[in-house]
């Protein structure tokens, strides 16, 4: 086969993937997944962005006076259904940092910014991916979307995380909320990231599909909210 003629990696994750929808069983037929998990989006994240506006305007601001650079930073991620979308973020790292070192980011890392630094331990830097969820492209839980090389190398059973829309939190972001400093005490980051950390986030994430609900999605926003303080 050419390469003109062979199929993309994000088609096979496409085709793949929605193929997966169907072993959601129950949880893909039940009322809550169906509609009222994203009513609950829309509506959750209209209001966090109305009320979050005037912290959302003042961030911004300080991202701009504080550095050299755009106030955000918008970035390609996989999806639901292998799709890609551009996931938006407050710029928390020099400008062209992806081209200055690796996609993860350790403890320590020269590329962040002073304020930067305040925004990621606070989690401000993901408040504008509330309008991610507002155009459907995330939920307020789900599985953390990853960027595209990593999701190539998913196995079959790894790419059901991709039959639900990826959030701003799940509970691999609870379990691992210093995953900077666990990064950083490993001798090679992103080798860790690949081969450990990654392929336990993704079970954690198959374990929430199958846990998927109104109760335990509302009771990881409030570990999630917890965890900011800890």
């Amino acid at each position: 086969m050419s390469a003109s003629n062979r199929p993309s990696v994000e088609a096979t994750l496409i085709a793949d993937s929605a193929e997966e929808v169907g072993h959601l069983g129950k949880k893909g037929r039940s009322l809550y997944f169906r509609v009222w998990k994203r009513l609950i989006d829309v509506a959750a994240s209209s209001v966090g962005l109305l009320l979050l506006s005037p912290l959302l305007v003042l961030t911004g601001i300080l991202v701009k006076c504080t550095s050299r650079g755009p106030m955000l930073y918008w970035q390609d991620r996989v999806g639901r259904g292998g799709r890609r979308f551009r996931i938006a973020k407050f710029r928390s790292m020099v400008v062209d940092a992806d081209k200055k070192g690796p996609d993860i980011t350790s403890s320590g890392d020269s590329r962040v910014t002073p304020f930067g630094v305040v925004l990621r331990k606070l989690k401000i830097d993901e408040f504008p991916q509330l309008w991610n969820v507002l155009k459907g492209e995330m939920s307020l839980v789900g599985p953390r979307p990853e960027l595209p090389r990593y999701v190539a190398n998913y196995s079959q059973e790894q790419r059901r995380v991709l039959c639900v829309r990826p959030g701003i939190s799940d509970l691999a972001s609870v379990r691992y909320r210093h995953e900077e400093e666990i990064l950083a005490q490993s001798g090679d980051p992103e080798s860790f990231y690949r081969n450990v950390v990654l392929p336990h986030k993704l079970d954690l994430n198959l374990e929430y599909i199958e846990k998927m609900s109104f109760l335990f999605d509302t009771k990881l926003i409030v570990q999630t909210l917890k965890s900011l303080f800890a």
